[in-house]
């Protein structure tokens, strides 16, 4: 039984540093953000939650009842404000 499809898709990676993720593949995995792990001799593209506060909820509900989920939220973004600054966005 396959449990996946496997998709390898060659990729042009702009002037600007980009590359443009196929929308077959961005539809599958729900997802509009992408962790790069660079590995040494490749780089691996995942999925990753567009809200990872939000997608920790259920799987920690038990342990976030004491956390202030608005304010982390908060200072998330905050977090990526800042970083987006340095970075000069």
């Amino acid at each position: 039984m396959i449990n996946f499809m496997i998709m390898r898709t060659r990729m042009k990676i702009s002037k600007g540093g980009q590359i443009s993720i196929p929308a077959r593949i961005r539809h599958r995995w729900a997802t509009s953000t992408v962790v790069l792990d660079d590995q040494g001799g490749r780089i691996v593209v995942e999925p990753a939650a567009d809200d990872p506060i939000s997608a920790a909820e259920g799987a920690l509900a038990t342990e976030l009842r004491q956390i202030d989920l608005g304010r982390a939220r908060r200072e998330a973004r905050e977090d990526e404000r800042r970083a987006g600054v340095r970075r000069g966005s």
